[in-house]
């Protein structure tokens, strides 16, 4: 029998994205709820992982010329450029009770969602360890996670048609990470679905993708509703005193 979750599906700007992940996971207790998010960014914006140096991870010459804004997520992880116009964002609460108790066999399991996603856009996709998604050889999606309020919050992207050529001219990922993967510049680890199956994905057929992907590989009943007035209460506090602060996104 299906499992009963959340559906949330909206547009934020990137402090109100990493905001509301985070307020869902720290307010799960009390709703005893799980959530499926699946959103995009109002702008292009780059986030971070928790424990990155701003510096190393971003252009940031490049980003402030080009008027993006760079936030760190409280998630793990490498640098992420979010294109409004080429990626669906996602992001799941859920107890740390529920899942496998290895981070490695966690994300594969939440990743699942990300493979059958890509699978019913027409690409043949694969999960790749620790966290990522891949279809035609190259890397589709990443995720992150964090472990909050006795809840895991992994979110993370499916690129359908990003503008790969910003991406990397944003980006700054260790040589030694891309040649782990057979890639000497991020352009020849990356791709898109829209690429890959050889026609244009737009966002509603890929934010659809995602809803049934997920649905579908963890076995949920997804019912769309509003986050309650305390997640919302939350993640405008912690926009206030984390996201729109210099000293959250950019000191290391």
């Amino acid at each position: 029998m299906p499992r009963s979750w959340r559906l949330l599906v909206d547009e934020g700007d990137g402090r109100w994205n990493m905001a509301l992940d985070e307020a869902i996971a720290l307010e799960r207790p009390r709703i005893g709820r799980n959530t499926l998010r699946v959103y995009r960014f109002s702008e292009g914006t780059v986030t971070i992982g928790r424990f990155q140096r701003a510096a190393e991870a971003v252009n940031l010459g490049e980003a402030a010329r080009l008027g993006i804004p760079v936030i760190r997520r409280v998630t793990g992880g490498g640098a992420v450029y979010h294109d409004p116009r080429g990626e669906v964002t996602y992001s799941v609460v859920i107890p740390e009770r529920e899942l496998p108790s290895s981070v490695l066999d966690s994300y594969r399991t939440l990743c699942s969602g990300v493979v059958r996603a890509a699978e019913i856009l027409g690409a043949e996709a694969s999960f790749s360890p620790i966290n990522d998604v891949i279809a035609c050889g190259r890397k589709v999606s990443g995720s992150a996670q964090a472990r909050l309020s006795g809840a895991v919050l992994q979110h993370g992207t499916l690129m359908y048609a990003s503008d790969l050529d910003l991406l990397a001219a944003l980006l700054r990922p260790p040589r030694e990470k891309l040649a782990a993967h057979g890639a000497s510049d991020i352009r020849e680890r990356v791709t898109t679905i829209s690429e890959c199956v050889g026609r244009a994905v737009d966002w509603r057929e890929a934010s659809e993708a995602v809803i049934s992907g997920f649905s579908e590989a963890l076995d949920l009943d997804l019912r769309e509703e509003d986050p309650t007035e305390a997640e919302i209460r939350t993640a405008e506090r912690l926009v206030e005193e984390r996201y729109s602060r210099d000293g959250w996104n950019l000191s290391r």
